[in-house]
């Protein structure tokens, strides 16, 4: 395949990296996963090593003099302030993998995703996933974007807020610190134990992995369904905080009256438990009336290959396989 006016469209998430080679005609010939990206941890180099591992799980040379693809897009997790993502362009760009090279954070990749075929680019897109970020773009350039950083950006939630959160109130229902809740059985039963106690035990000796937390996510909204207080609060803070981001990130950008696509993705939000979805919907409503919500669940590696066939200037066709390819 020639690399003019084709795409290779990155997606690198806290928890994994896909990768997809895009032929101008929009058929993808290539796939590939590698682990998290996590620039702010491992570094930018070592982050974009993890991209070429990708690459070379999908069958890709990452060491040849000929470029992969006429253009890279990249949708990356932790590229969350413009400085990131000029810096990660500019690694990318040195791999030699493609003749121009597009970074942005990935949270663009969803609300690309969430565009009807043929629209403007205007919406606001929030992805509650491993964490939760908003953006929001017009057709004019305007962004609207948050740090996303955690705690100092003023971020609440996730799955790995939401599993912390759980595990919080749970410990002090166990102890007699806190109010009873039924956290307190549930979390430590998902992992086979018979106390909170022995639960914390096991995940700071090593017993179970740190990384396993999110398992608890699930069963939060389980206990939350079955009427729990603690938990249905947890639930409803969450959906809070996403009609938050959404409705500020609409307001800066003057769309709070206007009838535009509200794109919203990540493994916490695409399973739509209803407690949740139903309470974004109903406090969205009250803040925009005229949005219009949309749940993705295609692989996120679709965004950053659609933004990609937009650089290359593919024909609808294109448009038309690529979402074809990834449901």
């Amino acid at each position: 395949m020639g690399v003019s006016g084709s795409v290779l469209a990155v997606d690198a998430g806290n928890s994994k990296t896909d990768v997809a080679l895009i032929a101008p005609d929009g058929s993808v010939s290539r796939t590939g996963r590698a682990g998290g990206f996590q620039p702010s941890r491992a570094g930018t180099a070592a982050a974009v090593d993890v991209i070429a591992a990708a690459l070379a799980a999908a069958g890709l040379a990452t060491t040849g003099r000929s470029p992969l693809a006429g253009h890279v897009s990249a949708c990356l997790a932790n590229a969350d302030f413009p400085e990131e993502e000029r810096e990660l362009a500019a690694e990318i760009g040195r791999r030699g993998w493609a003749r121009t090279t597009e970074v942005r954070n990935d949270t663009f990749a969803l609300l690309r995703a969430g565009l009807p075929a043929g629209a403007e680019p205007c919406g606001v897109a929030v992805v509650c996933g491993a964490g939760i970020n908003c953006v929001g773009m017009t057709p004019d350039g305007r962004t609207a974007r948050f740090p996303a950083i955690g705690v100092l950006s003023g971020d609440w939630g996730g799955g790995g807020g939401l599993a912390e959160e759980a595990m919080w109130h749970a410990a002090r229902a166990a102890d007699g610190r806190g109010g009873p809740t039924e956290l307190a059985a549930a979390l430590p039963r998902h992992f086979g134990l018979d106390s909170m106690e022995r639960l914390i035990g096991a995940l700071h000796l090593g017993g179970i992995p740190r990384g396993r937390l999110h398992e608890l996510v699930p069963v939060l909204f389980e206990v939350a369904a079955g009427g729990d207080p603690t938990a249905r609060s947890l639930v409803d803070r969450q959906a809070d905080e996403v009609v938050a981001m959404a409705s500020v990130a609409l307001d800066r950008l003057g769309l709070l009256g206007a009838e535009v696509p509200v794109v919203l993705g990540g493994s916490v939000l695409a399973a739509r438990h209803p407690l949740l979805h139903d309470r974004i919907a109903q406090r969205l409503a009250e803040r925009a009336p005229r949005a219009r919500i949309t749940v993705i669940g295609a692989a996120p590696v679709l965004g950053a290959g659609l933004l990609g066939l937009d650089a290359v200037a593919a024909g609808r066709p294109a448009y038309e396989k690529l979402r074809a390819h990834f449901g």
